[in-house]
């Protein structure tokens, strides 16, 4: 059982990878290189059927088993992805073109992280339990007892590919569902090795399906609008959540998105130069902008405004770009030629609202064969206002604009002046300020004096576009379950 036979990346449907469809096929293409490097059997609205009746059919089995078990398959399946951690690293640079030393240390890593943590979480779990006092001294035992959703939708962006899938499939097979899994059609690898992973772990046929495809009219809507979908989870784009949202309205069923973000940084006069510098470093360009949780907003008092302009632009001009596996590279390309035009759609946009660009702004030249990559220039600007189209739009990109602010008060507003509300960081000495500032902040997560620092036992999730609804930890189980209220008249 191989998910890449002459280099196809085949779906995987009830427990088998099923024989791809010549006739029915996308190209799979190296970010780093713009070479094609497999095809993907796109799956048909008929083979999404199939993927939801198989995961119907396994979800009474797999949801009535003790959840020890289930836990068990958890575990085993972190482990085995360790065994095969070099082919997961393989799979992940070939679909993204991200440096090898990312791979390694985030995304694959945290893929083991992620099962062992929700199997923890799932096995530790309890209900909750309420004693109610009655007339006549009688008393009634209230308990929630919590069962799976059902069959779950797991769509996954393409930017942390197996990190996000696992994020989501954990949770959701811990807790008892089963799931189809709809991979970008950017990285659609290792959604297809994690299934034969799930298998040797002892997954049962049907728990666990993958199909491969694009959007509208094809596998993407083929799922979200199929009847036997019980609750979807999805990480995207606020436009395409709108969407997934109005597709499943007519059915009342359950989403939990995570989406686009805006995210703003605050460096407060008294914050560490250093510190501040490496973590800034890291949010705005970090994997090549291409984190929901990056930084692309920038509020700097005035009177540490250029040395925070001048040590990025140092650090930036420090970033290497070049071949993922050599492991000195720090940046990787963008993930495609289609994104790379929107990215820098933006510079343009940027230079007629009058940015000063600091550093980049272009296409870098890199010869060794990665010239036809999605490859950009890592950029700061300043110039910008709030009122500016590329200070207010995601860019997902390794840009951010610098804007100085004058009273910890602005640096709220102009922080808070945006439609998103994912992320946020703060930097300053000041732990009691720290405090304060990051509380103001209208987002799903703030950080003080770090960045993407993450206890998977915390909430994770956004307000406004950035999102509906909340994962990890206990707030995983409550998405992914429904609590039935039991009441006994004692």
């Amino acid at each position: 059982m191989t998910p890449d036979t002459g280099r196809w990346i085949r779906n995987f449907v009830d427990g088998h990878f099923v024989e791809p469809d010549e006739n029915r096929s996308f190209e799979n293409v190296d970010p780093a290189t713009g070479r094609v490097h497999a095809r993907v059997h796109e799956a048909d609205r008929a083979l999404v059927d199939r993927a939801v009746q198989a995961g119907r059919r396994a979800l009474e089995g797999w949801s009535g088993t003790a959840v020890r078990e289930r836990t068990a398959v958890l575990r085993r399946a972190a482990d085995l992805i360790e065994e095969r951690f070099e082919e997961f690293v393989a799979a992940e640079i070939a679909d993204t073109g991200k440096p090898v030393t990312q791979a390694r240390d985030l995304d694959v890593a945290r893929a083991v992280a992620n099962f062992r943590t929700f199997a923890d979480v799932v096995a530790a779990a309890g209900v909750e339990s309420f004693l109610t006092d009655l007339p006549g001294g009688r008393q009634a035992l209230n308990y929630a007892v919590r069962k799976p959703l059902g069959v779950v939708a797991v769509i996954v962006p393409w930017n942390l590919p197996l990190l996000l899938l696992t994020w989501k499939v954990a949770p959701a097979l811990a807790c008892g569902n089963t799931v189809v899994v709809k991979p970008s059609e950017e990285t659609p690898a290792t959604a297809a090795l994690l299934a034969e992973v799930l298998a040797d772990a002892g997954l049962p046929a049907g728990a666990y399906n993958v199909v491969h495809g694009f959007g509208a009219d094809s596998a993407g809507e083929y799922l979200t609008t199929h009847p036997g979908i019980d609750g979807v989870t999805f990480t995207g784009s606020s436009a395409t959540g709108a969407h997934v949202m109005r597709t499943v309205a007519p059915r009342v069923r359950p989403v939990s998105f995570e989406l686009g973000g805006k995210n703003a940084a605050i460096v407060l006069p008294d914050a560490d130069l250093t510190e501040t510098l490496d973590g800034l470093t890291r949010s705005v360009f970090a994997n090549t902008g291409q984190v929901c949780l990056c930084t692309e907003r920038v509020y700097v008092h005035r009177s540490v405004f250029a040395d925070i302009a001048d040590g990025l632009v140092e650090r930036a001009g420090a970033l290497r770009l070049g071949r993922p596996l050599d492991e000195a590279t720090t940046t990787g390309p963008l993930i495609s030629q289609a994104h790379r035009d929107k990215v820098r759609g933006y510079f343009a946009l940027a230079e007629q609202s009058g940015a000063k660009v600091l550093t980049g702004g272009g296409v870098p030249e890199l010869g060794d064969g990665l010239d036809g990559g999605s490859w950009i220039e890592p950029t700061l600007w300043t110039g910008l206002t709030n009122a500016d189209r590329p200070v207010r739009e995601e860019i997902f990109g390794p840009v951010a604009a610098l804007i100085p602010f004058d009273d910890e008060d602005e640096a709220i507003a102009l922080a808070n002046d945006t439609d998103y509300g994912l992320a946020a960081s703060v930097w300053t000495r000041d732990l009691r300020r720290g405090h304060r500032v990051a509380q103001a902040m209208n987002v799903g997560m703030a950080w003080v004096n770090t960045w993407f620092l993450r206890d998977l036992r915390s909430p994770f999730g956004g307000v406004g576009l950035s999102g509906i609804g909340r994962e990890g930890g206990a707030s995983s189980l409550h998405f992914y379950t429904e609590p039935t209220n039991v009441c006994v008249h004692l």
